[in-house]
């Protein structure tokens, strides 16, 4: 690394130590506002997938939730998925408008624009943290009524480790999220082209459905190489499947994570300083 390398990366670490606070006043006020003037406020991060689940559960359990040794309890697997599932688009979707939605501080005071698509996404993890507490819910009310194959469901020691693929999916998301924040800035038709292919990665992976249902090759390819596919699956192996996580799917998920997220911070330090001129 060079000398002017390392001068900057230390000059942005030193950045980021000094608005450290503001990133958390920015993540607190995001969760806030998300539920601002609703009942249940906050408690919606518990309803809202749970609701969904149901949803999806009698709409798609016929047809995806037969008893096998692929899918163990379907409203279960559902559930897993869709969590992070949502997580990820939230997260990138707020942190895609970040800009436009703080034009007017951005244009009066100095902060390191990244702390707004960071706070976005930061805000979304949060509430995500808080639907695992409606997830464990859901896992012991299937157990204990050994509906739709709960009785089947097992935990053991690896739930420990559900941890990694959540930080994955954190990492993930943020290296999307910088990517996006920016190029939303100069093409504001970015936010309906993401909308659509977030519905289409919806069914692109197995969320309603188990990998081996596909019976076409190449269908299953495209699947595998989709990251979430990777990181869902990790998830899955630790809190359904009680298994240890695939050493395959871990090392994608980490390289393509990393790999990301060095791509996003390279292309939002590029384009940062001409944000401003675009809003």
């Amino acid at each position: 690394m060079s000398t002017d390398s390392k001068k900057e990366l230390n000059h942005d670490v030193e950045m980021f130590k000094k608005y450290k606070n503001l990133l958390r006043e920015l993540t607190e006020k995001n969760v806030k506002l998300k539920y601002r003037n609703s009942w249940l406020g906050i408690l919606w991060s518990f309803f809202q997938p749970l609701l969904n689940m149901i949803v999806l559960s009698v709409v798609f359990g016929g047809l995806f939730g037969k008893k096998s040794d692929l899918i163990i309890c379907y409203p279960v697997y559902l559930f897993t998925g869709r969590l992070l599932f949502s997580f990820f688009t939230s997260s990138t979707k707020q942190a895609m408008t970040s800009f436009r939605r703080n034009q007017a501080i951005i244009k009066k005071v100095y902060v390191p624009k990244y702390m707004y698509p960071l706070s976005s996404i930061f805000s979304n993890f949060v509430t995500f943290a808080i639907s695992l507490i409606c997830l464990v819910c859901v896992w012991i009310f299937f157990k204990l009524t050994g509906i739709s194959g709960g009785a089947d469901l097992e935990i053991n020691g690896y739930v420990f480790l559900c941890w990694v693929p959540m930080v994955l999916l954190l990492i993930f998301s943020t290296g999307v999220g910088l990517i996006l924040s920016v190029i939303s800035v100069y093409f504001r038709d970015v936010e309906y082209i993401w909308d659509v292919l977030c519905q289409l990665l919806f069914y692109m992976v197995p969320i309603l459905y188990h990998l081996n249902t596909i019976n076409r090759d190449w269908v299953r390819f495209i699947i595998k190489i989709n990251p979430l596919y990777s990181m869902i699956e990790l998830f899955r192996h630790c809190v359904l499947y009680g298994q240890m996580m695939s050493g395959k799917l871990l090392l994608y998920a980490s390289v393509v994570s990393v790999a990301t997220l060095i791509i996003g911070i390279l292309f939002f330090n590029k384009k940062s300083d001409d944000i401003i001129f675009h809003l």
